[in-house]
């Protein structure tokens, strides 16, 4: 049934329609189907093939062609409607040399053609009448077919529309949610750049805070030794002057209680103005504090220092100065240790400052992110105003270490 409807879309295409590029597809097509499998395989569709090609060629102007088709289906051995087989031969090679000029060749094959026409019986005839009926109803057999696959482009062409309106719904739906995602991530970028922008704030604010508090502090320190300081001065000679006209015993116990207050004014003065803005830099500040730390004999604070021969920019002095004084005042007062040092090493690109102390110890996390207690947080935003990083390293019981590099 395929071969034969093949077979008569090549006849349609060819004869009726015209269309011989078409014609031909159909044509090959049938004659690659019977020589790839053998139930095909019969002198009659053969003949058919090679026939129908042979007529094929001629329409189209290839003579060549035409001749080699139309004597192959005569070479075959013909057993059944000779004549008429052998006139339909006769007739297409009597067209093909009458179009090539070849009247001679045409004239002898037309003469062929009328013989076999001529002795056809009346069997033979009805055949060929049979024929043309059955080539009739193939003709309608394939209006039909056509019809049937013309329905069935249609129902392809819908379910193709169908399949193309889903997909780019799901490409605008991919699209939709890549801009939601695209927007959240700018909502996001904006969130980050507040928090910068408010962090800065905040680091300026202890910046400011820290500047303020050193001003106050050196306020102080000249007040306390330029006024108060004189003045103490000034009451000790008053005293002195009184030495003859008083009691002895009372004026030496109370020049001794003025000269003990003098000398704590002193030392408060001192007190308050030491540290980096002094000229004596940030080693020798660190130094002091630790030398008056471990006088009073409750712990012991060593400084080793590594490569700081130069001193850094005064506001980096202080800045990592109230630092290593904030730590220090954590160990004296939560860290119940009897021993501590503190490194400073100089890398020429970075300063690192480690602080060891052999005392109780504690959870780093609970400090740095619960609680953010001892002064931590305060510590952790001066390290990160200056590009550094701030590690704690602790265990309970076996004292704490905390580590601050700088870039510089």
């Amino acid at each position: 049934m395929l071969l034969r409807t093949i077979g008569n879309l090549g006849v349609i295409y060819n004869e009726d329609l015209k269309m011989y590029d078409s014609a031909l597809y159909y044509y090959t097509k049938k004659l690659d189907i019977i020589e790839n499998n053998e139930k095909f395989q019969n002198t009659n569709n053969f003949y058919n093939s090679f026939l129908n090609l042979g007529s094929l060629y001629l329409n189209m102007g290839d003579y060549e062609k035409a001749a080699y088709y139309t004597k192959l289906a005569d070479s075959l051995p013909i057993n059944e409607s000779v004549a008429f087989r052998k006139s339909m031969i006769n007739q297409n090679l009597s067209a093909i040399y009458e179009a090539q000029g070849e009247y001679k060749m045409a004239y002898s094959h037309f003469k062929e053609f009328k013989r076999y026409s001529d002795t056809l019986n009346r069997i033979e005839s009805l055949e060929g009448i049979a024929k043309f009926e059955n080539q009739d109803l193939r003709i309608k057999n394939l209006e039909t077919e056509a019809a049937k696959q013309k329905t069935q482009n249609i129902a392809i062409g819908l379910a193709s529309s169908l399949v193309l309106g889903s997909i780019i719904a799901f490409l605008l739906f991919k699209n939709t949610k890549r801009k939601q995602k695209l927007a959240e991530q700018e909502k996001e970028i904006e969130s980050q750049k507040l928090e910068t922008v408010l962090k800065e704030q905040e680091l300026t604010a202890i910046d400011a805070m820290i500047e303020g508090q050193e001003k106050e502090r050196q306020r102080i320190a000249n007040d306390l030794h330029d006024d108060l300081g004189g003045l103490m001065a000034n009451v000790k000679l008053h005293f002195n002057a009184l030495k003859d006209r008083g009691s002895p015993e009372l004026f030496d116990k109370t020049n001794n209680l003025i000269e003990e207050a003098y000398q704590k004014v002193r030392a408060v003065a001192h007190a308050k103005n030491s540290g980096v803005i002094a000229k004596q830099g940030l080693l020798k500040a660190v130094q002091n504090m630790a030398d008056k730390i471990s006088a009073s004999n409750k712990i012991q604070i060593e400084v080793l220092d590594h490569g700081l021969d130069q001193r850094l920019e005064n506001s980096l002095e202080l800045t990592l100065f109230r630092i290593i004084q904030e730590l220090v005042t954590n160990i004296i007062k939560h860290a119940q240790a009897t021993e501590a040092t503190i490194h400073l090493t100089n890398h020429d690109d970075s300063i690192n400052i480690m602080i060891e102390d052999n005392g109780k110890g504690f959870n780093p996390s609970q400090v740095t992110i619960t609680s953010k207690g001892m002064g931590i947080s305060s510590i952790d935003k001066r390290v990160e105003h200056l590009d550094g990083k701030l590690t704690i390293e602790s265990e309970k019981d076996k004292g704490t270490t905390v580590i601050i590099d700088i870039p510089l």
